[in-house]
């Protein structure tokens, strides 16, 4: 029995809805640059929850990627409630911030962010090392996760040793070896070759399928978003509305007869800049969890079936 099924997450889903392991409310993040307030984040409410699999598309400066920041728990909103596990961000000092990050979710960067002159294996143990695991204990968890994402055979091999994509699967593993409740995943095709990134995007499709974490994949390619059950399209810090409100985006049908997909209206207002800000992922790295918006939803636009975890081109260049 996993730990998700065991027991839940400390400080986990007890705390809050059941199944809901984010829950924001009215989110805004404004940041002060050079004594001028820039609001990255206007109002923000959805909720995350167990399994889901959705897709934050926006412009650059449309606050995606300060939106991922605060659900990671790297950044704290200015203003409104965030809830991750049931616990309010607001109420945790750095240490609790840091053992919630670890305990509760991963995260999968466009730059995989390995360690240079460390094993496969040894990058992936790296969030287990927080937990106080033993050193034995930690890289057999670490082998069976690169097992399960095509790289058993991997294990002794230094990033430099490896293909882009078996990198970015490395720290794929890496997100998931915690057995987090969500999985952030930001732009993890954006340095892959169009096949590759085809694989990547089928193992994390496969480990959502088979194990339940909830994947939220921030990209602002729309063919990648497009795989998704759901969109949430954001434009100067805000989610775009959804078609029955006055302020609808456009509707655009999807080339060669694919499904509809919403393009947001263009904006008269300035665009805002979205930040980045302090935390580290492996204070904790950790797990997945779904999502479910309550503004601003985009229907389903095409989700991928795939095989086998592993299977597929994209365990190599």
């Amino acid at each position: 029995m996993s730990r998700r099924e065991a027991e839940p997450a400390p400080g986990g889903v007890r705390g809050g809805r059941p199944g809901v392991a984010v829950d924001a409310v009215d989110l805004g993040r404004t940041y002060d640059l050079g004594g001028t307030s820039v609001a990255a984040l206007r109002g923000v409410s959805l909720t995350i929850a167990a399994g889901d699999y959705v897709a934050v598309v926006g412009p650059s400066g449309s606050g995606k990627s300060t939106l991922m920041h605060l659900l990671g728990g790297l950044d704290r909103p200015t203003s409104g409630r965030l809830a991750i596990g049931g616990r309010d961000v607001a109420t945790l000092d750095a240490g609790e911030l840091a053992t919630l990050r670890n305990e509760t979710i991963g995260f999968v960067f466009q730059s995989f962010h390995l360690l240079p002159r460390t094993s496969a294996v040894d990058n992936v143990a790296l969030p287990l090392v927080y937990r106080g695991i033993g050193g034995r204990r930690r890289r057999t968890m670490a082998a069976a996760m690169l097992g399960r994402v095509g790289l058993g055979h991997r294990l002794d091999h230094r990033p430099n040793q490896l293909s882009g994509g078996e990198q970015q699967r490395v720290a794929i593993a890496r997100a998931l070896v915690t057995d987090p409740v969500l999985l952030l995943a930001d732009e993890p095709t954006g340095n892959l070759d169009s096949v590759t990134g085809e694989s990547v995007l089928g193992l994390l499709e496969d480990l959502n399928a088979s194990s339940g974490v909830a994947l939220v994949l921030v990209t602002h390619d729309r063919e990648v978003a497009a795989r998704a059950r759901r969109q949430i399209v954001m434009r100067d810090g805000v989610v775009v509305p959804p078609a029955d409100d006055p302020d609808t985006p456009t509707v655009v049908p999807a080339a060669r007869g694919g499904p509809e997909i919403v393009d947001p209206a263009p904006s008269a207002e300035p665009r805002r800049a979205s930040g980045s800000d302090s935390g580290h992922p492996f204070g904790g790295s950790g797990g997945a969890t779904g999502a479910t918006e309550r503004r601003g939803e985009i229907p389903a636009a095409g989700k991928r079936c795939g095989g086998s975890i592993g299977a597929g081109p994209g365990g190599g260049s």
